[in-house]
């Protein structure tokens, strides 16, 4: 049975790819990114399957407008997935707290603004699906990560949240979790401090060995179409709730902070990717 899909951050990596295999096997979609002409060249099997809508998240006049553009469109939504957001990365004393509240207006309120905007569709039709892109970054923290795992922390808290609040509405919620994978996140969607190359900055020393280990962590290079097979299984599956580590390394890194203590924890991520490297024993 066809279903609408209405997926945030489009234009490129697990927004595009889904975009498209929802296409592929039928579904209609509202696809969004801030700029909509970025979305040219997807493929559907029939006329107006697709509806390709300009929004940025942060702006709710935007928001309302692109939901009330795919409820015209399509009559109904079946799936949300918030996928837009970005990565900042610094140390949290070298931090541009402007650029810090940027991210958190995009990955936390925008996705926050763009669920309450399609709640009401779902419970008028009896239920549906809200997919909430987190990361492995939303169950640990590495140097320099901290702000934008943070942001990761909170959808996985908001995520639990809005299942206890909209279960008695037939909402399922899902929350997939991947490792690093081969998309543009580095090069498109990251930004880093100017004080990560600076020679001065008392970290100096540090953020090449924290460079150096974090491929003793995460798997670089891995398929980005796991993640997009992992949400469409997700949205399949009977499962009211559920977390979804997408990976070799997300699979592995929640296993093991699962099965240990946060000491235990600590100390693991320290003898295998040197983080906390030099740490002295407070007195």
């Amino acid at each position: 049975m066809s279903k609408t899909w209405f997926i945030t951050g489009c234009s490129t990596g697990f927004g595009r790819l889904l975009t498209q295999r929802c296409l592929d096997e039928g579904h209609n979609v509202a696809a969004t990114a801030r700029d909509a002409s970025k979305m040219e060249g997807f493929k559907a099997v029939r006329d107006g399957q697709l509806l390709a809508l300009p929004l940025d998240v942060t702006s709710g006049a935007q928001v309302t407008s692109a939901v009330e553009a795919a409820r015209k469109k399509f009559g109904h939504v079946d799936v949300l997935v918030n996928n837009a957001g970005y990565g900042y990365f610094a140390t949290q004393e070298e931090s541009d707290l402007d650029e810090v509240r940027r991210m958190f207006e995009t990955n936390v309120l925008g996705l926050a603004r763009v669920t309450s905007a399609v709640l009401p569709l779902l419970r008028a039709q009896g239920g549906g699906t809200v997919v909430n892109l987190s990361s492995i970054g939303g169950r640990m923290a590495t140097p320099r990560g901290g702000f934008y795992q943070a942001t990761k922390w909170g959808v996985e808290a908001m995520s639990e949240a809005l299942y206890f609040e909209t279960c008695s509405f037939g909402i399922k919620v899902v929350v997939i979790e991947p490792g690093a994978y081969e998309t543009d996140f580095g090069p498109r969607s990251a930004k880093s401090s100017p004080k990560l190359t600076d020679p001065g900055s008392p970290y100096a020393e540090l953020y090449p060995k924290w460079t150096e280990m974090s491929g003793h962590v995460f798997v670089p290079r891995q398929d980005p179409k796991e993640v997009v097979d992992a949400i469409w299984n997700a949205v399949k599956s009977e499962e009211p709730f559920v977390r979804v580590p997408v990976g070799r390394d997300a699979v592995d890194l929640v296993s093991q902070r699962e099965k240990r203590t946060s000491a235990e924890y600590i100390q693991y991520l320290h003898e295998r990717a040197g983080y906390g490297v030099g740490a002295a024993k407070s007195k």
